[in-house]
């Protein structure tokens, strides 16, 4: 198997998984909308942490941390970019996406999925929810932090699974806004981590 055909089989079968997953995770929009609730969720300590790795200036300081600390390392320029730009991109792709899909935030009293027109407000995103731009940023982030960090991979894709958790109990989300903007993150903190190693000779740290 050639190399191009091994990326062509690698990207369709993640195509199809994260098919199966938007698919499942609409499924099972009625009961996270019914029994998933915690309304002061954003209220709590733990609530704000996790909600604020979807906060993209969490991520310019992150980047900045990292461009202080590594002062030895000729690549750490490059690193923060990255860090920054993730998520940046990642915030950036789920406002457009709100814009074309236009499916509004849950309504409380009943579960219904709602499209706002195109003719009502087109340039306006006020209260559309597909797809959750914290989860996006929060995902876009953890996978670049992944690649920078692998053994705490786990850890960094933990904090952004609670972040869009968050976004769930406290219905500002339905589940599949945020699986949706799970999947685009990862793809969107791999292909800036990609498109930097290929530009600027980035590799992780050993």
């Amino acid at each position: 198997m050639t190399s191009a055909t091994s990326v062509r089989s690698r990207w369709t079968r993640l195509l199809i998984v994260a098919l199966v997953a938007i698919a499942i995770a609409h499924a099972l929009d009625a009961t996270a909308w019914r029994f998933a609730r915690l309304l002061t969720v954003n209220d709590k300590d733990w609530g704000r942490l996790l909600r604020s790795m979807g906060y993209l200036p969490t991520w310019g300081v992150i980047a900045l941390g990292y461009w202080l600390q590594q002062r030895d390392d000729p690549r750490r320029t490059a690193h923060s970019w990255a860090l920054l730009l993730g998520p940046a991109l990642g915030g950036g792709i789920a406002e457009l996406l709100k814009l074309s899909i236009r499916r509004l935030r849950p309504n409380p009293d009943v579960f219904e999925y709602v499209f706002r027109p195109f003719a009502d407000g087109p340039w306006s995103n006020r209260g559309m929810g597909m797809p959750s731009s914290h989860t996006l940023v929060a995902f876009a982030g953890a996978a670049v932090l992944a690649q920078l960090y692998p053994r705490a991979r786990w850890l960094w894709y933990t904090l952004a699974v609670g972040c869009a958790a968050t976004r769930v109990l406290s219905l500002g989300h339905f589940l599949s806004d945020t699986v949706v903007a799970a999947l685009l993150g990862v793809m969107v903190g791999g292909w800036v981590w990609g498109r930097g190693r290929a530009d600027r000779g980035i590799v992780a740290p050993s």
